[in-house]
């Protein structure tokens, strides 16, 4: 599956776009984590705790929207893009989204010429 944040694909031509797809994951850290990432605010800095939820939080909400668009008979999303919120203080909420395509090889595909 092709995942771009472009709008086209150089080298490819969109023949069918089958709509929009996403993957949603809402996470919480344990106690032991919020803890720990309590501490580690307190002294300033990267709070690691948080970035490895969110980065794995990341790939697992792709993962979801490719599966999405994979039963919806699609080989690539276009405009890709990522939006997160906060639930409540202790939940992140990850959303990947974008356009479910249908794209083929086109030697004659490229970037769009400026008018």
């Amino acid at each position: 599956m092709i995942v771009a944040t472009t709008p086209y694909l150089p080298g490819y031509r969109v023949v069918e776009v089958k709509g929009q797809v996403f993957g949603l994951v809402v996470r919480s850290r344990g106690f032991a984590g919020n803890f720990a990432a309590s501490l580690r605010s307190i002294v300033g800095g990267e709070i690691h705790e948080y970035t490895e939820l969110l980065e794995n939080t990341r790939r697992q909400a792709l993962d979801r929207m490719v599966a999405n668009a994979s039963q919806m008979q699609a080989n690539a999303v276009l405009s890709m893009r990522f939006d997160s919120s906060e639930i409540g203080t202790t939940m992140s909420e990850i959303v990947s989204y974008g356009t479910a395509v249908v794209v083929v090889p086109d030697s004659t595909a490229g970037t769009p010429v400026a008018e």
